[in-house]
């Protein structure tokens, strides 16, 4: 296997074995719109989603509030994480590495629920087949991978054209999309070594490492999910405005 996949599958499996990474789509959209609108109101964004029902700006004030929640505790964790003897290394893989992608999945989650995307899990609340795949783009997506965008752009459409209320039961493993997607996870494992070095370097000094997480986790984690908050938003809309286009059209 590819090196830079492999690095990428260890953190990915590690991530998505913390505690609190599966997001409850329904609990937390119902969270999200509480203050704006009533609970029949609600209820239908859940069934025939968000875009096109609820206006963008309010949908764009709830992300940006998700990014910046996610910014300042991944940034202060990030803190802890990289003292030396801070939180413990989980096998070979540093912690500060898992708590980041930890909230890089949680946030994609939430900002995909706020833009009309499917549900990732199932009724048992276990994530579907292929939901690895899916957050690995959604990864993609904040270093601008132009394969993310592609592979997000169809999910969009099919979203919008069947109205559906969970990912299709199907792996992407099993559609012309897989290639695209290990394109994705090949350049995450690259992206990873490079950072890897800095992150190590900075650990030998007691204190000044946890700053240099810190602030390396700032500087990254903010810009690059509003990055993926845009495309999945864009990506969203413009779909919608196909699927609303064609109609008109027959």
């Amino acid at each position: 296997m590819d090196k830079g996949i492999d690095l990428w599958n260890k953190i990915l499996a590690k991530a998505m074995q913390t505690p609190g990474v599966k997001v409850n789509r329904n609990e937390f959209l119902r969270k999200s719109f509480k203050s704006h609108y009533t609970e029949e109101q609600i209820s239908q964004f859940l069934e025939q989603g968000t875009v096109g029902n609820v206006p963008i700006n309010i949908l764009d004030e709830l992300a940006g509030d998700c990014i910046a929640h996610h910014t300042r505790i991944s940034t202060a964790t990030s803190f802890v994480c990289g003292i030396p003897g801070g939180f413990a290394m989980l096998g070979t893989i540093p912690s500060d590495l898992i708590q980041y992608y930890f909230h890089v999945f949680v946030l994609s989650q939430k900002l995909a629920y706020l833009y009309g995307y499917p549900n990732l899990c199932d009724e048992d609340g276990n994530f579907v087949e292929g939901a690895t795949d899916i957050l690995t783009v959604f990864v993609g997506l904040m270093g601008g991978v132009t394969a993310a965008n592609i592979v997000v752009q169809e999910i969009a459409e099919q979203v919008q054209k069947t109205l559906l209320k969970r990912m299709p039961r199907y792996a992407l493993t099993r559609t012309f999309l897989y290639p695209l997607v290990k394109q994705v996870a090949k350049w995450i494992g690259i992206n990873l070594t490079k950072q890897s070095f800095a992150r190590g370097v900075s650990k030998v000094v007691p204190l000044i490492g946890g700053l240099v997480s810190a602030i390396l986790t700032y500087i990254t984690f903010r810009p690059q999910a509003r990055k993926m908050k845009q495309q999945l938003r864009d990506q969203m809309l413009n779909a919608y405005k196909n699927r609303d286009a064609d109609t008109k059209t027959h």
